[in-house]
């Protein structure tokens, strides 16, 4: 299906959103264990299942790493990394309320009959196989959440539906253009990183405020309904406890990260998993310190 030159215009809008905010500097229930091993940051060797990853989400049911990419999505828990479902560019990937449900956007792989740009697809079987919800050949949403409300999402334009279904949805006007969104679905709670800080809507998407004490986050995530850790390009980590409202600095991930997320752990405190452009690290202090986590 060809792309039309609205398609375009979105797509181009979203990655300069992305770009806009790097150049401006310079996804519950208990986690799954991670393996012990020295709490410093580090990283493991090159392993990463593609080398464009988009998203990330951790999984307290089935103890999944999941990375959602260009090639598809890959539980990394497993070594090598195991591919699910079939081959197609994630760009926008966040998971349901439910366990194993998963929303994602982008386009088609090769040799896929799936509609270019994928528009919003759903998945109820952990991402073995998507039905298409709504938008196909329309929307690419590089920036997707869930909340307690149903879905937020950006494809040049923000929207939000309470089912993802086709004419549910809504445009909201506002005044940025977010790289990334973090919501939970047991909040209506969501964040959005810009160039000028962190905007922050406790309606789940309707409306926006400016958090004007915030630091300039790129990558957002939630480990519960108040926990949200966000990290700046260069890898500083700042831990929130009133759900995006106030900041504190912790510690700092070594490499290029691509994406996080963060679950509430065993020990009462968030722990946070990022894809780095070489390896997966993990914290289970809250963000303090990181460390491989495949580290024996």
């Amino acid at each position: 299906m060809p792309i039309s030159p609205k398609t375009v215009r979105r797509a181009t809008a979203v990655s300069a959103s992305i770009a806009a905010l790097v150049l401006a500097l310079a996804a519950c229930t208990p986690a799954p264990e991670p393996s012990a091993g020295a709490s410093t940051a580090g990283q493991a060797g090159s392993g990463l299942p593609s080398a464009h990853v988009h998203g990330l989400t951790v999984s307290g049911d089935t103890s999944q790493v999941l990375l959602a990419t260009h090639d598809g999505l890959f539980d990394v828990r497993k070594q090598p990394a195991r591919k699910i479902g079939d081959t197609n560019d994630l760009m926008g990937f966040t998971a349901g309320k439910d366990s194993g449900v998963f929303y994602a956007s982008g386009h088609p792989g090769e040799g896929s009959d799936l509609p270019n740009p994928l528009g919003l697809i759903k998945s109820v079987d952990g991402g073995k196989t998507w039905e298409q919800l709504s938008r196909q050949g329309v929307s690419d949403f590089h920036a997707l959440t869930t909340t307690k409300s149903g879905i937020v999402a950006f494809d040049g334009t923000l929207w939000t539906s309470p089912t993802g279904k086709t004419k549910t949805w809504k445009s909201v006007r506002v005044d940025f253009a977010p790289a990334f969104l973090a919501g939970h679905p047991d909040t209506d709670t969501v964040l959005a990183t810009t160039p000028r800080g962190v905007q922050r809507s406790t309606d789940g998407g309707a409306t926006w405020k400016l958090v004007k004490s915030s630091p300039i986050i790129m990558f957002p995530a939630f480990a519960d309904p108040g926990d949200a850790v966000g990290v700046e390009p260069d890898g500083t980590v700042h831990l929130s406890t009133d759900g995006g409202t106030t900041w504190t600095k912790k510690g700092r991930i070594d490499g290029q990260v691509r994406c996080i997320a963060a679950v509430k752990g065993a020990n009462g405190k968030p722990w946070i998993w990022a894809a780095t452009t070489e390896s997966i690290l993990v914290s289970t202090d809250g963000g303090t310190t990181f460390r491989p986590s495949d580290a024996a």
